[in-house]
């Protein structure tokens, strides 16, 4: 993701649920109401996930609230999403995603340098609950240790 690149919406929960294998950048088809509600950070990637139907790649669930301003020219909020890839990536991806285990989880959205909306979709392969446990163990640990450092100083 590049330095000037402004955040709509990032997934947290997808990194608490999987474990991340691999990122890749995609582009989405949007409707000019949409641009507008994101443009205004409204968007939530919540229950969001990315398929490959058909060798085209789609962005499922992602909820983008109405734009109030267009009123009837609003677009549906959860309708499906083509993503912009190579055929190549989307073969791989395929492929991938065709493996036990796997899926494709979007991870962040955002605008790039050049104003473009963009995804960060991730193939992931689900966490077991001890792993769950066991990071949030690691987080709690290196609060603490950040918390003394700072009482040290």
């Amino acid at each position: 993701m590049e330095t000037l690149a402004r955040m709509i919406a990032d997934n947290r929960k997808a990194r608490h649920e999987y474990h991340i294998l691999s990122k890749i950048e995609a582009g989405i088809v949007l409707a000019g109401t949409e641009v507008k509600a994101l443009r205004t950070g409204k968007a939530s990637m919540a229950d969001a996930y990315a398929m490959i139907d058909r060798d085209e790649a789609w962005l499922v669930n992602l909820h983008i609230s109405p734009y109030d301003p267009a009123s009837r020219f609003n677009h549906d909020p959860l309708r499906r999403r083509k993503l912009l890839l190579h055929a190549s990536e989307i073969r791989r991806l395929k492929a991938q995603s065709e493996q036990k285990g796997l899926t494709l989880v979007p991870l962040k959205l955002y605008f790039n340098d050049q104003g473009r909306a963009k995804v960060e979709l991730g193939v992931a392969k689900g966490k077991q609950a001890h792993d769950k446990r066991e990071a949030i163990k690691g987080r709690d640990a290196k609060r603490e240790i950040d918390r003394a450092l700072k009482d040290r100083r």
